[in-house]
This record gives C-alpha cells, structure tokens and sequence, in this order.
C-alpha cells in the first residue's frame, strides 16, 4: 500500500491540489481503511528535518553517563532548557527547539525529584510530536549560580534556594561605572560566583560615562585579587575585543549583575546584532529598567552560548563556604595566625584579625562585609536544614498515611 500512495503522490504533485489517499484508522476490533483528502500544498515534500547537535549546545560526557539504559529504552533523550518563564519551559534536543513540561507524578507533591529545571540545565525529556515535550529528570549540574529566594523570608514554606543558571564555564559580574557603581555589591556577586563553581570575572561597563575610572578599578582590585578585570564601552566598542578570549565554541556564559548596567547590550554587542532590546536608565539616580524580564539563553553565530539573566535587587546569598573563603581569601588567612583557633575576633589576646584592623592591612569595610556575609551564610544554612528536616517529615508522614489507606 505504501508504494501505491508513492506512486500517486510522484503522478500527481505537479498539478493536483487534492488527492485522496487511503490511510489506516484504528477501530476496536481492527485497523480499516478509509480515504481521507489531502492537501498537497500543506506539505513541502523535498524539505528534510535538519538534526541539532546538541554538543553545540555545551553537552558534554559529564552528561551522556548520567543517562541509564533503561531510560534510553524507553525512548528518553537529553537536551538544554534555554528559557524559563514561571512554569513553561523552552527546551532544544537534536529534535529542534520545543515547550516542554515537568512529569507531574516525578516532581510535584510527595514526588521523586525535588530539582526542578533552571536556564542552562540539561534534561531528560519524552519528546511529544503532538505537542509539549515532557521532562522527566535533571541531569546533575555541572556548575550552578543560586542566591536566597527573595520570598523565602516572608514564607518559610517556599523553597529556599533559587537557582539562577546552569552549566556555565565563565561568571560574568557586571557593574556600571556611573553613579550606581557599588564595591560591596560587586563583592557580593563574587561570592557566590566563586561558589558556583564557574571562573568569575569582573566586566565594568560605561566607559564612556566616566572620565576616570581609575579609582574605581583599584577599589575592584582590592577585594577581587587575580580575578580578570575589564572596562568596556558598549557604546563606543572600546575594551570589547579583550573579552574575545572567552568567547569560545560551546562555551556557556552567565551575564551577571543589576538592572541597567548594560547586560543585554553587551548581548547585542558580542552577537554583533540586535538580539535584546535595550532600555534607557533614569538620570538621577543611574538606577536601570528591566529590560530581560526572565532567563535565557542565546546562541551565537560564532557558536558561543550566552545566559542573559534579568538584574537582580537583592542577591542573598546561599551556602556559599567555598565561595566566601575564596572572596575573602585575605581574611581567612590573617584569621588563622590568631592565638585561639576559636577566636571571635573581639576581645581575645593574640588575635590577628583587630591587629589587621588596627594597622589597616584590613579596612574595616571588608570586614563588616564579611561579617555581614558570613552572617547571612549561617543564616541561610539554618534554614535550609529546617526546610530539609520539613520535607522529610512531611513525606515520611505522606508515605504512612497511603500505606494506611491499603490496608
């Protein structure tokens, strides 16, 4: 039958409009034929599906072993989830590009996974031809930026850690060098980009707007030691071409920092074409608009992968002992030459820490910083081991009361 329908589409594709062809419908007791027309016109019969290769897309081995057997039996296949707006997905596998949507008996409720999907991760998904791709799992990060849910404050039931991106190889840390320029919220971002597991550096934007920027620069410097500093103008181009050494094929990178510094123009000026639209900042205050409204990712000409992420308010930071012992290098050290491996740093004798602030080899700027930052670490960390103990609970709690119900 199949080369009969051949044959007439090959005779008649040159002049019919219509053709009817018999096509198999399934019916309870067997499959019957019935001749449904068909518009030829609705169909380009010479275009073939192009593949994506998802390698392009930053997919490594770290990846490919994570996927088991049995889930490529049963039809699974990995690809990269490049946008994310409230609970709809924007995935790419070797299919193209598609929406897809979490597996609700895996990942709401009571239910096997408690990581849900962020920019940058790669997954597991079902794919659906009809319709939305299904996700079935996240693959384990190989990197990944988080900060303290803005809302996990007011409601302690909310989940506790925000997933920002993943899988990237370069932190891009924004800031302006207009009047919104803030070294100690650059030092925050560094933080937890250190944390991420991702290789930070420090892009300031704006030249153009600054006559000298020099003190500024060595305020960076200060509390970013060996990190890659770089002052550009979107504008005028100046200091672009010095970032060309991490714009590498398959490469991930994290556009990082507050609203109105430049982000998405720096987007634009890396693609070398409009690919977001750019806002204008209000004057008196430098203070900028958003103009990226959720997470995403672009792929460049040049094969390079950017996550452009809207600015942020508040970054509070989340389980971040690497990433603070890495920004505060210079204190952590001057902490251990104290008398007492206890030591609070208040009114101990031999404490190394007040000797530092005393003869200023540590400005006491960067240790309330510190301070205040390991402060918010503590913080975070008690609560997530409550909403830890919380879950548990309530799943164990769950669990007893279906088994009670069978029986």
């Amino acid at each position: 039958m199949i080369g009969s329908i051949i044959n007439k589409l090959t005779i008649m594709i040159q002049t019919a409009k219509q053709v009817t062809l018999p096509l198999p419908f399934y019916s309870e007791k067997n499959f019957i034929n019935r001749n449904i027309p068909i518009l030829l016109t609705d169909y380009n019969f010479s275009e073939e599906k192009t593949m994506i290769n998802l390698t392009d897309y930053g997919y490594r081995n770290i990846f490919e072993r994570q996927i088991t057997e049995e889930e490529k039996l049963n039809g699974l296949i990995p690809a990269r989830v490049i946008s994310v707006q409230k609970e709809t997905y924007q995935i790419i596998s070797a299919n193209g590009e598609n929406n897809a949507k979490l597996k609700g008996s895996l990942f709401y409720q009571n239910s096997k996974y408690q990581t849900y999907p962020a920019v940058g991760d790669f997954v597991l998904i079902k794919p659906n031809e009809m319709g939305d791709d299904i996700i079935h799992r996240v693959l384990e990060r190989r990197t990944c930026f988080s900060r303290l849910n803005p809302t996990f404050r007011a409601n302690v039931t909310g989940a506790g850690e925000q997933i920002i991106a993943a899988n990237f190889d370069y932190v891009f840390i924004m800031a302006s060098l207009n009047f919104d320029f803030n070294v100690r919220r650059i030092e925050r971002y560094l933080v937890t980009a250190w944390q991420s597991g991702g290789t930070p550096l420090i892009v300031l934007t704006k030249a153009d707007l600054c006559e000298d920027y020099s003190d500024k620069v060595t305020a960076v410097e200060s509390i970013a030691p060996g990190i890659d500093i770089h002052v550009i103008s979107t504008c005028t181009g100046f200091g672009i071409k010095n970032l060309d050494k991490y714009l590498k094929p398959a490469s991930t990178l994290v556009f990082l920092g507050s609203s109105g510094i430049g982000k998405s123009s720096l987007v634009n000026a890396l693609a070398k074409e409009e690919l977001m639209k750019v806002n204008t900042i209000r004057e008196d205050d430098s203070k900028g608009l958003h103009t990226t409204t959720y997470r995403q990712l672009f792929k460049l000409d040049n094969g390079v992968l950017i996550i452009d992420t809207p600015g942020m308010r508040e970054l509070g930071v989340w389980a971040v002992e690497e990433g603070l012992g890495e920004t505060f290098s210079d204190i952590e050290q001057i902490s251990s030459l104290c008398r007492f491996n206890d030591c609070s740093h208040t009114n101990e004798p031999g404490c190394a820490v007040r000797a530092a602030l005393e003869d200023g080899t540590l400005t006491r700027d960067r240790w309330k910083s510190y301070v205040k930052l390991k402060k918010e670490m503590e913080y975070s960390s008690k609560k997530a081991a409550y909403l830890k103990a919380k879950t548990t609970f309530f799943k164990k709690a769950s669990k007893n009361q279906s088994a009670s119900r069978k029986h």
